[in-house]
């Protein structure tokens, strides 16, 4: 299993970016998938999570400015970022977790430990 985020770079104040998450060798009907970031000096946050059941989690501070999806078929997820401010500065990492036990948890449930494939991150910087 391969994660590969692109997109990112250097964004004005108020504007926009979308990340983009490539999916190699995924083959589990049962997961959840998200993004998370880190500021210098900060611990890794997560940003939005999506599940296998088709919900979505948005951390508080980028609720209404940030939508998680994911393409099934495109084996691609994506985080569209808008009204960014110089506090999203932070290199961010896609992740995908696969659940295998018999009763499912919900993705906002989950903990950083249980995303098994991490990408190699793509930084963003507001100014």
């Amino acid at each position: 299993v391969q994660l590969v985020e692109s997109g990112g770079g250097s964004v004005q104040a108020g504007g926009s970016t979308r990340l983009s998450c490539a999916i190699s060798g995924w083959t589990y009907g049962s997961y959840c998938m998200g993004w998370f970031r880190q500021a210098p000096g900060k611990e890794r946050e997560v940003v939005a999570l999506v599940g296998s059941d088709g919900r979505t989690n948005y951390a508080d501070s980028v609720k209404g400015r940030f939508t998680i999806s994911k393409d099934n078929a495109k084996n691609n997820m994506s985080l569209q970022m808008n009204k960014l401010q110089p506090e999203d500065s932070a290199m961010y990492y896609c992740a995908a977790g696969a659940h295998f036990s018999g009763i499912w948890i919900i993705c906002s449930y989950w903990a950083e430990g249980d995303f098994g494939t991490w990408g190699q991150g793509t930084q963003v910087t507001v100014s």
